[in-house]
């Protein structure tokens, strides 16, 4: 997860307007997670050393070196990513949208100012790849401290846009083969990207066959959340569909995506398509468990789909 756009959102002016300052959750040489999406829990990692903490226009911002996950983002006192997993976020996120479609040659990229969604997609054959992410500290800040996921930006297909991925994918209606959301939580600055409207646009933005792959929490802490959105995407969508991955900084090790599709009546959850060059420089992603990431504990199916 990282950063994130939203129509209208109005940037906070005073103090108490931001989210947790990510400073005040190191105690005793240890980063403690406060998030309110997740009370009576906390992730905690040992810090050798804060390397930038300030705050945007849009939210806290924090990196530091941790003692056993590399360097790790917090944006409003919320751990982002951490160089020791990231990864099973990353290729899951990206690689299940874009190995569903059969050729995809032009992407969005909304949010994932950190740039490991970035990364990913270009290991594809695609022509195009535009990110849309509205903190530009984030995108900065990231290539001085997580440079193994931001070098995606030095890719000469990448466009990056700094600016409200509404309003460009308003501009550019039915252009992209695949867009893909790696937004924080639904609060603050992200709060209006789980939300029907937000996804009715991603929708229209899709060319016939693509996919919409969006950040969709966590099915053992947030299916309030993800039920009320999925039913409101079927509305439109060809598809809609949860996978997750497991990832162990992430609130209870688990994250999902919610994937939705226009015009592919078999939705995706077979792979369209292999490389096994790609698969095999891949630490988390594989065919196999593309498929298997759709299957749902019988809770999540109950509660999401029935």
């Amino acid at each position: 997860m990282s950063s994130s756009d939203n129509a209208g959102f109005i940037p906070p002016t005073k103090e108490e307007d931001f989210g947790l300052n990510g400073m005040d959750l190191i105690i005793d040489g240890w980063f403690h997670e406060r998030g309110v999406m997740w009370p009576g829990q906390s992730m905690s990692l040992k810090v050798e050393e804060v390397l930038y903490h300030g705050r945007s226009l849009y939210q806290d911002v924090l990196f530091f070196r941790s003692s056993d996950h590399g360097n790790v983002l917090v944006l409003d006192g919320v751990i982002q990513v951490t160089e020791r997993d990231e990864f099973a976020y990353q290729e899951m996120i990206c690689h299940i949208p874009m190995f569903s479609h059969p050729n995809p040659k032009r992407v969005l990229v909304i949010g994932g100012g950190d740039g490991g969604v970035l990364r990913e997609v270009c290991r594809h054959d695609v022509e195009k790849v535009v990110i849309c992410e509205i903190d530009k500290d984030v995108i900065e800040k990231s290539k001085l401290y997580l440079p193994s996921l931001a070098k995606g930006y030095d890719d000469p297909r990448v466009e990056v846009k700094v600016m409200d991925g509404n309003v460009f994918m308003a501009d550019n209606p039915g252009h992209f083969d695949v867009i893909i959301t790696d937004s924080s939580d639904p609060i603050g600055p992200a709060a209006a990207l789980f939300e029907a409207p937000f996804y009715k646009n991603m929708y229209a933005a899709l060319r016939e066959g693509g996919i919409i792959c969006t950040q969709g929490e966590c099915m053992w802490l947030h299916l309030d959340i993800i039920k009320p959105l999925i039913s409101k995407v079927a509305e439109f969508a060809t598809t809609v569909e949860y996978a997750y991955t497991t990832i162990p900084t992430y609130p209870s090790g688990q994250i999902g995506f919610v994937i939705a599709t226009k015009g592919k009546e078999e939705g995706c959850k077979e792979p369209s398509r292999r490389d096994d060059s790609i698969e095999k420089v891949l630490k988390y992603y594989n065919g196999d468990l593309h498929k298997a990431a759709f299957t749902l504990p019988s809770f999540a199916r109950r509660a999401i789909f029935e």
